[in-house]
C-alpha cells in the first residue's frame, strides 16, 4: 500500500509507434529502434530538484563494529581525494536526523555524477550500508517512497520528517 498516486510511465508516449518484437542476436534482448537521446541523461526528471543537489547518499555504519568505523572514516577518505567536486559532509559519530546510526552524507549535482558514484560506491562500499534518495522538496517522500539501498536498510525515523516536508 502506498501514500502516492503514481502516472503511467508511458506518458507522454500514447501515440507512439508500437514497438518491434524481434530480438538481437543474443535471442534475448529486444532490438529497439534508434530515438532521440533521453534528457535524463543531461538533467534531473521532475520532481528532483538540482538547484541545491540533486541526490543525497547516507553511508551507514556501526560504530560498535572498530572495523565498520575504521572502514567508514578510509571510504570517507578515499571520497574526499577521488570526488573533490562532490559536497561531502563530516564523518558522523552519533545518529542524526531520521539516520538510526553514524554516518556521512555526500551530495551529488547532475545525472553524470549520480551514476557515477552510485557505481563507484557498489564495488567499493564494503561493509557498509548506503541509503541513496532524490531531492524534491518533500523530505518524507524523498527518504521512503524515492529511497533506494545498497546493502542492509536501516529503519528511519520518518516521522520527524513529515513536519519538514513541503509536498510539490
Amino acid at each position: 500500500m502506498t501514500d502516492y498516486e503514481y502516472k503511467s510511465p508511458l506518458e507522454g508516449f500514447e501515440n507512439a509507434e508500437p514497438l518491434p518484437t524481434t530480438f538481437n542476436a543474443d535471442g534475448k534482448s529486444y532490438y529497439n529502434p534508434p530515438g532521440p537521446r533521453s534528457s535524463a541523461y543531461d538533467e534531473f526528471p521532475a520532481p528532483i530538484k538540482s538547484s541545491n543537489n540533486g541526490f543525497d547518499f547516507h553511508i551507514y555504519y556501526l560504530p560498535n563494529a572498530p572495523e565498520e568505523a575504521k572502514y567508514a572514516a578510509e571510504l570517507h577518505e578515499r571520497i574526499r581525494r577521488e570526488f573533490p567536486e562532490f559536497r561531502i559532509y563530516r564523518l558522523w559519530d552519533k545518529p542524526v536526523g531520521p539516520h538510526p546510526v553514524p554516518m556521512f552524507e555526500v551530495n551529488v549535482f547532475n545525472p553524470h555524477q549520480t551514476g557515477t558514484f552510485f557505481s563507484w560506491l557498489a564495488v567499493n562500499r564494503g561493509p557498509l550500508s548506503v541509503l541513496v534518495h532524490p531531492n524534491t522538496g518533500d523530505a518524507y517522500k524523498d527518504h521512503t517512497e524515492l529511497a533506494t539501498w545498497m546493502g542492509k536498510p536501516f529503519p528511519l525515523n520518518v516521522n520527524m520528517l513529515k513536519r519538514v516536508s513541503r509536498p510539490q
